[in-house]
């Protein structure tokens, strides 16, 4: 694979003025609180919008579960500032995955499988850009000029494919190329080692490759 993973595309702020911020707030500066949660804002939105079942979003706004994950996280801050069991950025999202949960309940139904199985597996929304460069990374030589006018059209095969993956597949590659995680962050955010995070995202993406040509299951 000659692609790396992109830097441009991460939706989480910096974390060297969140951790000034966190030390602030944990001295019991409100204003700090305050420009904590306003200085995340849009990425949850950006996250939620993302990551959220598009038959949800015809029925709960996006704005509603963002106040909520936005008011939790001011309940919940200062005991993750006396105990940071993850980087703030995770925390928050981990907040905002489960209030997607919780939606995804209330107006789907509740039932004994898993919840994340239960949602529509397809390439987050928005996320075009993200699909092309995972389809030009799973190419096995450089796209021509006259090639690269087909990217839409591997990205939109590459959204097809990604559907058909398993939850624990899908949920690293969405993590690794649509959030724009890095492997550190996904080792943290799944309490896995980073050479055990590497490992599920390599397999993940041979997997993937397979889905999308069945034929490259020889190779492996």
């Amino acid at each position: 694979m000659k692609q790396t993973l992109p830097n441009d595309g991460r939706i989480w702020p910096d974390q060297e003025p969140t951790l000034e911020l966190l030390a602030k707030a944990g001295n019991g500066n409100e204003d700090a609180v305050n420009e904590l949660l306003e200085r995340h804002r849009d990425a949850v939105r950006k996250l939620i919008r993302m990551r959220l079942d598009q038959r949800i979003q015809r029925r709960v706004d996006v704005s509603d579960v963002l106040q909520d994950v936005l008011i939790e996280a001011n309940r919940r801050l200062q005991d993750y500032i006396k105990n940071p069991v993850m980087s703030f950025h995770l925390w928050l999202r981990q907040i905002a995955k489960d209030r997607m949960i919780d939606a995804f309940r209330r107006h789907r139904g509740s039932a004994k499988r898993s919840v994340d199985r239960e949602q529509s597996l397809t390439a987050p929304q928005g996320s075009e850009q993200s699909s092309i460069l995972l389809s030009q990374q799973l190419q096995d030589h450089e796209l021509t000029p006259a090639a690269a006018a087909t990217q839409k059209e591997l990205a939109k095969k590459v959204e097809e494919a990604i559907g058909k993956l398993g939850p624990q597949d899908y949920e690293i590659i969405v993590m690794r190329h649509y959030e724009q995680l890095s492997n550190r962050e996904v080792a943290e955010a799944l309490e896995l080692t980073e050479p055990a995070a590497s490992m599920r995202y390599l397999r993940a993406i041979k997997r993937l490759k397979i889905v999308m040509d069945p034929t490259q299951n020889a190779d492996y």
